[in-house]
Parts: C-alpha cells; sequence; structure tokens
C-alpha cells in the first residue's frame, strides 16, 4: 500500500492525518503542492500511489492537481468533481436544489443593477457572498437598499470575474449557531455547533464550538448534500431554521477539524484515513 498526501504546509489536520496513518503502520509520503510539476505526457510515475489525500490549501491547485490524478487514473480523496462542486456556492446550491436536498433560498446576478433587483426580490436582511471563497470573508449582511447600493458598488470596481458574480442567499435567523457536520461517506461521523455573538460563526472569525448529537434527521440531511456534490469526505454547515427545520447551508472539501475533535470525542483524523484505505478496495 502507498499512500500520498499532498498539502500546501503541513497544519495540524495534516499532523494528525500522519499521525492517524502511523498508528496503522502505514507509511505516508508528503508531497509539496508548490514543488509539482505536470508532465501531461508523462504521469505513469503518479499510478505508484494506491491513493492520493488532497489537502492544498488553495482551492485552484487542488482542482488542477486532482483532474490530472483523477484522469490519470489515481485515486484521491477528495475527486475533482467533488472540489469543483464544493469550490463554487452557485453549483453547490444548484445540486442541492436538483437533488431536492433542503437548503436555502439563492438568487444570482451578473451586474449591479440585476443583483439590486434580486436583493430587492429576496427581501431585507439577505446576504452577498462571493461564489468562491471561505473563513466567511466577503460575506455581508444588507440590511437596507443603502447597504446594498454600496456593497454592489464595490464589487463592481474590484478586479476579478468572481466579483462580478452576485450569490444573493436570504437570511435565516440562526439561534446564536450553525452546525458543522462531518460526512464520510454514507455516515455523518461527528457535528459541532458554532456560536458566536456575531451572526458570522465560522471558528475563523471567533465561533466556539460544541458538541451536536447526530440525530438521524441530521445524519440524513448531511449524508443527502455529501451524496449531490460527490459524496467523499465533506464538512456540512447547517442552519436550524425556525419554521423549515434544518436547512443546507454549504459544502466544504479539504476541511478543518482540529476544533471538532475535542468536544465531539470522534477521532475525525483516523475515520479519513479509514475511509482512504477503503477506497483502495472500489
Amino acid at each position: 500500500m502507498k499512500i500520498a498526501i499532498i498539502c500546501s504546509l503541513v497544519r495540524p489536520e495534516e499532523k494528525l492525518l500522519l499521525e492517524a496513518f502511523a498508528k496503522r503502520s502505514i507509511p505516508v509520503e508528503v508531497i509539496d503542492d508548490r514543488g509539482i510539476r505536470f508532465d501531461l505526457h508523462a504521469l505513469e510515475a503518479w499510478k505508484q500511489y494506491d491513493v492520493v489525500i488532497e489537502r492544498c490549501v488553495s482551492q485552484s491547485r487542488a482542482r488542477y492537481i486532482l483532474r490530472a490524478l483523477n484522469l490519470a487514473g489515481v485515486k484521491t480523496v477528495n475527486r475533482y468533481e467533488v472540489v469543483e462542486n464544493c469550490g463554487d456556492k452557485f453549483i453547490t446550491s444548484q445540486l442541492l436544489v436538483q437533488h431536492g436536498v433542503p437548503t436555502t433560498r439563492v438568487k444570482l446576478a451578473f451586474t449591479p443593477e440585476s443583483a439590486l433587483a434580486a436583493i430587492e426580490e429576496m427581501g431585507y436582511p439577505c446576504v452577498l457572498k462571493p461564489v468562491v471563497g471561505s473563513w466567511g470573508r466577503m460575506v455581508a449582511r444588507v440590511n437596507d437598499r443603502d447597504a446594498a447600493e454600496g456593497l454592489l458598488e464595490l464589487r463592481d470596481v474590484l478586479g476579478g470575474y468572481e466579483q462580478h458574480i452576485y450569490y444573493i442567499q436570504e437570511h435565516i435567523k440562526k439561534p446564536g449557531r450553525d452546525i458543522r457536520a462531518f460526512v464520510a461517506g454514507d455516515r455523518t461521523i461527528a457535528a459541532v455547533y458554532r456560536t458566536a455573538e456575531h451572526w458570522i460563526t465560522n471558528t475563523a472569525r471567533g465561533g466556539k464550538t460544541s458538541n451536536c448529537p447526530v440525530t438521524p434527521e441530521l445524519d440524513r440531511i448531511c449524508v443527502a448534500a455529501a451524496h449531490a456534490v460527490g459524496g467523499g469526505i465533506v464538512a456540512v454547515d447547517v442552519f436550524e431554521d425556525e419554521t423549515r427545520g434544518l436547512l443546507i447551508n454549504e459544502v466544504n472539501h479539504t476541511m478543518e477539524f482540529r476544533n471538532s475533535i475535542a468536544p465531539t470525542g470522534v477521532d475525525i483524523a483516523g475515520a479519513i484515513v479509514e475511509y482512504a484505505i477503503g477506497e483502495l478496495s472500489h
């Protein structure tokens, strides 16, 4: 068995994965994505690995690396399609709707004028997000028309085509928290509440974690969300709506999990390793 982990940095998550492999006496090669060079006419060397675990910080690197490896027939965790589907919030939302997974209302627009009309149709407050991004960056709650006009003008003058794709999401009145659940294949292995005084509850923005029981309902909706984007190892963000119940917000590939091990008591790194080993038999 030959396994590799491709990463940008050896962060706490990667250290935990290496420790989990070591406990199972499975050697792992760590490959720095900054040094990777692909020759599309000579990808045979990559076939020496039975499975490659992708842990890149850069989403663009992850996409290209996984596409090259998957097309060469190399098994990866996760697959290219999963990163592609999770990496764009609109694609994620579209797949959730397509597969009948309960999720928030979303509108998409391409100009400040059409985005303002979509925001007005959605109603205030609502949330304006970049289609690509993580850690709650550049996510804004739009409370009124003045705020909408100012945010849209700012986005209009920023560089990059992605800033000119306007993803507008309904605002869910959360009970001061949301849920992050971790799915491995067909099972929700753990979940935490992320609680914060701020309306954005990401742990990268100061949210605190505590154990969230994995109920049959939570397991069912999270596994359905994971399957909608292609399966694998993902983290699912869930809102608790007062009237509609559980709603999927986002699905995350290459998730961070170090802050969720202590409150849940679940060996998340070990579960990822077991999933990766299980892929060898598929």
